[in-house]
């Protein structure tokens, strides 16, 4: 037996808030939607939201009984192109907080419209490619 990987993170939003979800997640951070599929057996759930974040899924479920979680439970991004998506956060007015280094990493953290925690974070060494590339030019 061996865990082959993560399938899916599922995040709770307040029942009634799918729409500013889905611009969240769709239009600002540029994620395909996939389409819901309902549990076997089960009644669908009208308010869930299914993203592709790479190979793995995010699962976005409408709770009426929401409740935000710890800033320390969060879901962290790796990114390419990470000034891109800050300038496109930004200029959809949200708060990135920058204040918390890691080596070898550039990244921010923001909430979702739900209130849960996201980091976003490129490699450092990622980014040298394009500083050298600014440098030349």
């Amino acid at each position: 037996m061996s865990i082959r990987g993560v399938h899916h993170l599922q995040l709770a939003f307040r029942a009634g808030n799918a729409p500013a979800m889905r611009h969240f997640y769709r239009d600002l951070l540029g994620l395909t939607e996939l389409p819901d599929e309902p549990a076997e057996g089960a009644a669908r759930r009208e308010a869930t939201l299914r993203f592709a974040a790479g190979g793995q899924r995010i699962d976005l479920v409408g709770v009426a009984q929401w409740q935000p979680l710890p800033a320390v439970s969060h879901l962290a991004f790796e990114v390419q192109d990470l000034s891109s998506l800050r300038a496109r956060l930004r200029a959809a007015e949200l708060a990135l907080v920058e204040t918390q280094g890691l080596a070898g990493f550039a990244r921010f953290y923001l909430k979702d419209p739900a209130g849960n925690q996201l980091e976003f974070l490129e490699a450092e060494a990622a980014l040298q490619p394009a500083r050298q590339e600014l440098a030349l030019a």
